[in-house]
């Protein structure tokens, strides 16, 4: 591994969007010490080979194209893809992998089968404060906030990756904005990037995530540091007015930190109520199913399964619940009527 001891003018680097909070005045040194990084350390590396990723997500939402050489300043973390990779938060050796275009680099574990080989990097070193500390995007997160009674939360979960869960969140936030409430959108787990985040803001609901929290990624964290998260966002999304949070849980129910949501957590015990995303007829009805176990039931689905009338068809009659498409749920009218009996306080109707 090359020792890397100086430390490069930090505006000539490319900062992924993880790094986003990152005051970055604070960086003030380098360590090598990589055996001793943790999920969230800030990591600058050097392009070797482009791979899969050709491009990253830059702090200021837009992308960037890769060349060999590049600069870049990546948070070490962990990363849940079933359809791209799974990696672990470790750098290992002279090489390491850039594992999501948000800006998430580790050791690639397993990776799907279209998949190219992982965007090559150079780790340089950890990037460290004047007092030798490593930094981490944990000490840029959001001050510690409660929820309050009154907002009301609806939670999307989805039979997988891919499945719809975004579109459905979003749409719904919209919908529920053009119903006349204060709507903001939360991603609650997942791995970094900016493109759900721009997807709430074009439909006109801010929304926060949970590297506003503090976490690169939330695969492999502690459930209670996730469960903190959650309420931190939810806190501020109240703070800030909202009346109703539309909350996006990533990957599928049988994903790791998903199904420990599902099984027994503050975050599903606060939740108002569930919209589900699946692909497919089946998914519909094998999400249904997952979730009774858990004791729970979704006050309707979307995703995919809905660009497909005759799916949609098969999904009804096997599920016994209603499906709503994107443009549905992005009504004012469909959404208002959907969530009506589960609002705790419609300052509407107070007004």
């Amino acid at each position: 591994m090359t020792i890397f001891n100086t430390l490069p003018e930090l505006s000539s680097l490319k900062w992924a969007f993880t790094t986003r909070r990152v005051e970055r005045q604070h960086v003030a040194g380098l360590s090598h010490s990589f055996e001793a990084a943790v999920a969230g350390d800030l990591v600058l590396c050097r392009v070797r080979a482009v791979g899969q990723h050709k491009k990253v997500q830059l702090a200021d939402r837009r992308t960037s194209d890769l060349y060999p050489g590049d600069m870049i300043v990546l948070c070490l973390g962990d990363r849940y893809a079933p359809d791209q990779f799974e990696g672990k938060s470790v750098i290992g050796g002279p090489v390491a992998d850039l594992l999501a275009g948000g800006g998430i680099v580790g050791t690639m574990e397993h990776a799907h089968a279209r998949m190219a080989e992982p965007t090559q990097l150079e780790p340089l070193a950890l990037l460290t404060d004047q007092d030798g500390q490593r930094i981490n995007i944990a000490r840029y997160g959001l001050p510690a906030a409660s929820i309050p009674d009154h907002i009301t939360l609806i939670g999307v979960f989805g039979a997988s990756m891919n499945a719809g869960k975004t579109t459905a969140a979003v749409s719904l936030a919209h919908g529920l904005a053009r119903a006349g409430y204060k709507v903001a959108g939360i991603k609650a787990t997942g791995t970094g990037a900016f493109a759900d985040l721009n997807a709430f803001e074009d439909a006109g609901v801010t929304a926060t995530d949970f590297t506003d929290a503090g976490m690169p990624t939330t695969y492999r964290m502690p459930l209670d540091r996730i469960e903190a998260g959650f309420e931190t966002l939810v806190g501020h999304a109240a703070a800030s007015g909202a009346e109703i949070a539309v909350v996006e849980i990533a990957d599928g129910v049988f994903q790791r930190e998903t199904g420990a949501i599902l099984r027994g957590s503050p975050i599903r015990e606060r939740l108002d109520g569930i919209l589900f995303a699946a692909p497919d007829a089946l998914g519909s009805l094998g999400g249904m199913e997952v979730l009774r176990v858990h004791g729970l039931r979704p006050f309707a689905i979307s995703g995919l399964v809905t660009r497909s009338p005759l799916g949609q068809a098969e999904a009804i009659a096997a599920t016994g619940i209603p499906h709503y498409s994107r443009e549905e749920l992005a009504s004012g009218e469909v959404a208002g009527a959907l969530v009506k009996d589960l609002i705790r306080i419609d300052a509407r109707k107070a007004a």
